[in-house]
């Protein structure tokens, strides 16, 4: 629900001093003293008042400055009643003022509350307070009444214009605060995204290798609890250590991949394709780099699907083919078929789930299947 603008208080932004600038807080200071300086002027040369009452009225000169402190203090926690005591307080030492013949500061204090009033109230209390106060300051005045209707009228239009002008301050202070959450935010967001990556590529590179680690040691555990041959044996275990130096290499990669020294991705893939048998890779389109989530998801895709081969079709060529687009990507790994390796009923690793969620974590996609012959994994990432 929209607040009625006549009971609404300027904001805590706009009445503070946050987002003034240096030269126009010292500015503000000058014109206090001005002012101070020329109520206190005005007590010892505009009467003929001299000793004790002269020192009496810098008092209460003293003391309306401090009651003005004050009230910026009570608007500022936008407290009504005791803002409206402090204003009272001074049109009244405005009237004893007047009533003692100091004329001066009687005017300046009419004038300072009309303004402050609309500067820092509620329209419904600042309107009253400021007639009031103009009123005080036309029935005394000398001028003639056209410069004093033009007077008054310039006040009000000024106080107006200070009001509107703390609102545009508050509301420029109110959007920085919410640009640098939104920031903050934006920074959290994006170290969460990269520790999430962080988590992604260890996972992948962990549970790629060591699962097929795990079952050649599983293997071997079984062998020699059955009392099998040493060759049989130290072929599981060679093979274990196999998997445990390429699952080295692929995290030395990984790591690599998140201090963003990969390697081209045409190097990677025929380094990748010249390790498996019977595997070949075509590339076509204009070759470019790529971001380094999409290059890092061409890689894992390319390497779970041949690990997949050989785990599900041993023996079975392979032909890997990678395409540059205008806006996309996209990586084609085709088999011939074959029957299932001895790793065929290891665990799934990375496996198809990982690799299409890493897809939609790009806003790509991931298509896998049976083809004609074989088994056809498609990958398309936006670049």
């Amino acid at each position: 629900m929209t607040e009625n603008a006549w009971t609404r208080w300027p904001s805590r932004e706009a009445l503070g001093r946050g987002g003034t600038s240096g030269p126009r807080r010292l500015l503000g200071w000058v014109v206090r003293a001005l002012v101070l300086g020329m109520l206190l002027w005005g007590v010892f040369t505009g009467s003929q008042v001299h000793g004790w009452q002269a020192l009496g009225a810098a008092g209460a000169v003293l003391l309306a400055a401090f009651v003005a402190w004050a009230l910026y203090r009570t608007t500022l926690a936008h407290r009504l009643w005791p803002s409206l005591a402090l204003t009272t307080v001074l049109l009244g030492i405005a009237v004893v003022a007047q009533t003692a013949d100091f004329r001066v500061p009687a005017l300046v204090l009419w004038c300072g509350c009309a303004v402050t009033a609309l500067e820092r109230l509620p329209l419904m209390a600042a309107l009253p307070v400021t007639a009031v106060a103009l009123t005080s300051y036309a029935a005394v005045n000398d001028d003639p009444w056209l410069t004093t209707a033009a007077t008054t009228a310039g006040l009000a239009l000024a106080g107006y214009v200070l009001r509107l002008d703390a609102e545009a301050r508050g509301n420029a202070q109110r959007l920085l605060a919410q640009e640098r959450a939104a920031r903050a935010a934006e920074a959290e967001s994006a170290a969460l995204a990269e520790r999430a990556r962080i988590a992604r590529e260890i996972h992948d590179v962990l549970a790629h290798s060591l699962s097929a680690q795990l079952v050649h040691l599983e293997a071997a555990r079984l062998l020699i609890e059955g009392g099998a041959d040493r060759e049989q044996i130290l072929e599981r275990v060679v093979a274990a250590r196999g998997m445990a130096r390429d699952g080295l290499a692929e995290t030395r990669q990984a790591l690599s991949a998140l201090r963003g020294e990969l390697t081209p991705l045409e190097d990677f893939l025929t380094q990748l394709v010249g390790e498996a048998a019977g595997a070949a890779a075509t590339i076509s389109g204009e070759r470019r780099p790529l971001p380094a989530e999409a290059s890092q998801a061409v890689r894992r895709v390319a390497q779970e699907a041949l690990t997949n081969v050989r785990k599900h079709a041993s023996g079975a060529k392979v032909q890997v083919r990678l395409e540059y687009g205008e806006q996309q990507v996209t990586l084609v790994v085709r088999d011939s078929g074959g029957s299932p390796g001895e790793l065929g009923e290891s665990g799934a690793g990375y496996g198809l789930l990982g690799m299409r969620e890493r897809a939609e974590l790009l806003g790509g996609s991931l298509d896998a299947g049976p083809d004609k012959e074989g088994f056809v994994v498609t990958l398309q990432v936006p670049v």
